[in-house]
């Protein structure tokens, strides 16, 4: 089972809200459990530059079934992953991309959030997979 469309836009709502909350326009993207961008949404005055970021956090996230900022730390120069953001047509290893599960814990999509600093991201991507 992946993620439909009706559960991508309560948590793209959820991660607008989010947003909101913290007083920063974003960029929101998600993804179901093949990396298929589901929703996208591009809050009022959110960078044009992050557009691409979020979508690519978000399948970063699937594409491996961990959230983007641990894929990061692997991917530091001597760790096991060094210089796989050139993969899979370029990845985004910091935060702001969030693994999503079903009840189960099965993966069934992953979130993409960016317009802030990357802990914004992440604070704002979580908030959406919570909804789930």
């Amino acid at each position: 089972m992946s993620v439909t469309l009706e559960q991508a836009e309560k948590l793209s709502e959820a991660a607008k809200e989010k947003a909101k909350a913290i007083g920063v326009p974003m960029n929101i993207a998600i993804v179901d459990e093949g990396a298929n961008l589901v929703s996208f949404h591009r809050m009022d005055n959110a960078w044009l530059g992050s557009i691409d970021i979020a979508i690519k956090k978000a399948k970063t996230a699937r594409f491996f079934d961990m959230n983007s900022g641990e894929i990061g730390k692997l991917s530091q120069p001597g760790g096991p992953l060094y210089n796989i953001e050139h993969s899979n047509g370029g990845l985004i290893t910091f935060p702001g991309g969030v693994v999503l599960k079903d009840g189960s814990g099965k993966i069934v999509g992953a979130i993409g959030v960016s317009g802030g600093s990357v802990d914004q991201d992440h604070e704002v991507a979580s908030a959406g997979a919570a909804a789930l």
